[in-house]
């Protein structure tokens, strides 16, 4: 089996936060943490059926990938305006923002890893506990920043991005999208080579 890159994801650092936003953006993101919820279940529902598609051929039906991928992604961008990364709204589906969440379609997935990813995801489990607390606390840090300055203080974004990108590469790896175990980093993962097509737009 090929070697599955892993998901490609950034956020681009704003050259400006507007301070009004801090104190709004908990409540105007409401409309779509109420849409994701249904579009949540929606994704389990379709992530079971693709659990016995990867048992019996080894494969996650396509149109099911790019249903869940979008919905990740969609996730992706509504946490990075939450998170005070963006001030841009997010949109509601898979239109252009200034986050990149790109997961290459595996063409081939293991049938035995379904039965166990969750057991060999609990080290993460536990170090992620630490990082994402520390997350939590430099958001706090750059929320005090953006009032004062407007600005997210780079160093503190960019462990905010990584931090992140740990997440959700955790995430699409529980998910069964991938069988690219996650790496222990923060750091953005090589460009994927030729042969793997990224989810379509649904």
């Amino acid at each position: 089996m090929d070697e599955q890159p892993a998901l490609q994801y950034d956020v681009e650092y704003p050259d400006h936060l507007s301070r009004i936003l801090l104190f709004l953006k908990w409540l105007l993101v409401f409309p779509h943490f109420l849409v994701l919820g249904i579009l949540g279940v929606a994704l389990e529902i379709t992530t079971f059926v693709a659990w016995w598609a990867i048992l019996f051929t080894g494969r996650y039906p396509r149109g099911l990938f790019d249903f869940a991928v979008m919905v990740l992604r969609w996730g992706a961008r509504v946490n990075a305006y939450y998170w005070l990364l963006r001030d841009e709204y997010p949109p509601f589906g898979d239109s252009p923002y200034p986050v990149e969440f790109a997961l290459a379609y595996p063409e081939r997935l293991s049938r035995w890893k379904i039965f166990v990813k969750w057991i060999l995801l609990i080290p993460h489990f536990i170090a992620l506990t630490v990082v994402l607390t520390v997350m939590y606390l430099v958001s706090v840090i750059a929320w005090f920043a953006i009032l004062i300055t407007g600005n997210y203080p780079r160093g503190l974004f960019d462990f905010t991005v990584g931090a992140t990108r740990w997440l959700y590469r955790v995430t699409v790896y529980s998910w069964l999208l991938t069988d690219a175990y996650p790496p222990f980093s923060t750091a953005p993962a090589p460009l994927p080579p030729a042969g793997y097509a990224p989810a379509r737009p649904i």
